[in-house]
């Protein structure tokens, strides 16, 4: 191993760790990713890393963990100038990361999952009790509730975060970059990553927390580096800031913090879920007997710890997946058997919760991304001649409506950050005066100000009479944009409330993590009213 790969460990608590200095990255479509940033971290300290999607956190981290190489900068860690040519350089220095969709095989236990690459052997065989007793042992040093003998598809997703964090130190790592860890947890389960991650940081351990939720940044963090546009905005203790402040650096101006959604009555129901079952491949029976009512001019919420059944739900609405049995009806039309292109027909959108694999085609262009659910559509041309034209002006129109930030509507979606990949299928998608929108995740990892546009986009939805079903794993969102809401927990639905407003958080953490539940005669008259 070269010499450059060796960790040393002589930083005291409170020293500069990691000093990435002049870092620019620019990608082969000549977008400026990271223009001289400067970014230092102290150790033993929770380091938040904040900015609008596109604002270059992701890239300045790929350049970290070694899965991009910089144009220019130097990385100094520990005290020494090192080139970070890969991951696995990145490993053997020290350097962890914990990705927002996580990297786990859901067939091996949480043990095989964590020692994977440097298993303990008996001879030549894989010693799976001494991997057992090896990770039980290092997550009960930390504090992590989790059996290292459990299968990973068994567990919740906050123990899927420890697992990835368990990862980490079993290989050793003093530097540990968490991106959005916080995206689908409960309140509950929240705190307790928290209560862990100080103890980690007392420990000695150095944390970088991409996130972009203030409040939380606010309660966990000690320090803050705000990057607007690939250049690094300034680093401040967290003491000194408020939310207001925190906002105003990432965006460049204040952002609307509390939701304005005024009263609107609700029309007749729009669409209806029969008791709907589905079992996935291992015969779990993941949608079970599920029925509610979405009318017109409501969003109907739907909260749940991910893996409640949600997505299977949203997929059958929307004609991914057939059910087992029940029925969905649209304006009381049976439409259980129809294909995906007739419920679009009937004015069902979806904002499907995987941007990347299902939301859009991430090879074409942003324009064509755009049209892709117009082609009967006669204002852009017929079947055999489409009027360029008119589709460059709609899409023009829709990038500025939605604010994409590109060079031009020919660039591939691919390109695009996160947060304005979602812009693109919001835009497509609402764009076609929908009756129904089925919006799963929509503002899931992307930064305050898309945040913002998004929810603003829903309600006006809702002020033209579509009927919204909100899927969304953030609760101060479930909670400050529904009308209504149903809560989720192994797959049935466990609490029906037709008034979110006497609803708390913590509540609905409760129902979410199966501590509480409504009665099935309590959730049939709340369906049957809502009918």
């Amino acid at each position: 191993m070269q010499e450059e790969v060796q960790k040393i460990s002589n930083t005291k608590i409170g020293d500069i760790y990691l000093s990435m200095k002049g870092i620019t990255k620019v990608y082969g479509n000549g977008v400026l990713a990271n223009n001289q940033v400067d970014f230092e971290v102290r150790k033993g300290e929770i380091h938040a890393l904040m900015g609008e999607n596109g604002a270059g956190k992701s890239t300045l981290m790929k350049v970290l963990f070694g899965n991009e190489l910089p144009d220019a900068g130097t990385i100094t860690l520990d005290g020494k100038e090192v080139t970070i040519d890969s991951p696995k350089t990145a490993v053997a220095l020290g350097i962890g990361m914990v990705y927002q969709h996580f990297n786990l095989a859901d067939s091996l236990t949480i043990a095989e999952n964590i020692v994977v690459g440097s298993e303990p052997n008996e001879g030549v065989f894989f010693d799976r009790d001494n991997a057992i007793k090896i990770v039980n042992s290092l997550a009960e040093r930390y504090g992590f509730n989790v059996k290292a003998d459990e299968l990973v598809r068994n567990i919740s997703v906050c123990q899927k975060q420890k697992t990835e964090i368990l990862k980490i130190l079993f290989r050793d790592s003093q530097l540990i970059i968490l991106d959005e860890p916080t995206a689908v947890l409960t309140p509950q389960e929240t705190d307790e990553l928290f209560e862990q991650l100080k103890m980690l940081k007392d420990n000695g351990y150095t944390i970088i927390f991409i996130s972009h939720k203030i409040d939380e940044v606010m309660r966990l963090c000690d320090r803050v580096t705000i990057m607007r546009a690939g250049r690094h905005m300034g680093t401040y203790d967290i003491s000194d800031l408020t939310a207001r402040d925190i906002s105003r650096l990432m965006v460049g101006r204040d952002v609307i913090q509390n939701i304005e959604k005024p009263d609107h009555p609700m029309g007749k129901t729009v669409l209806k879920v029969d008791e709907l079952n589905f079992y996935d491949k291992h015969n779990v029976h993941v949608v079970n007997n599920m029925s509610f009512c979405l009318h017109k001019g409501e969003i109907l919420g739907v909260a749940g710890v991910e893996g409640s059944g949600q997505k299977e739900m949203s997929e059958i609405i929307t004609g991914l997946l057939p059910p087992f049995s029940g029925k969905v009806f649209f304006e009381g039309e049976d439409i259980t058997e129809e294909d995906i292109a007739g419920r679009r027909k009937h004015g069902m959108s979806h904002i499907h919760e995987d941007r990347m694999t299902y939301g859009a085609a991430m090879n074409e262009s942003i324009e064509e991304n755009l049209i892709s659910i117009r082609n009967e559509d006669p204002d852009l041309g017929s079947k055999l001649f489409l009027d360029r034209k008119k589709i460059r002006s709609l899409a023009e129109d829709l990038i500025k409506r939605f604010s994409v930030l590109c060079k031009s509507p020919d660039v591939p979606v691919k390109m695009l950050s996160g947060g304005n990949m979602q812009k693109v299928v919001v835009a497509r998608e609402l764009s076609v005066s929908p009756k129904v929108i089925i919006a799963n995740q929509p503002t899931r990892g992307i930064d305050v100000g898309a945040v913002e546009l998004i929810h603003k986009t829903l309600i006006e939805a809702r002020e033209n009479d579509c009927g919204v079903l909100l899927i969304t794993s953030d609760l101060n969102e479930v909670l400050d944009l529904s009308d209504s809401l149903i809560v989720l927990h192994g797959g049935k639905i466990v609490g029906y409330f037709r008034d979110v407003k006497k609803l708390t958080e913590e509540e609905l953490g409760l129902y979410m993590l199966g501590l509480k539940e409504q009665s099935e005669a309590e959730i049939r008259e709340a369906v049957a009213d809502e009918d």
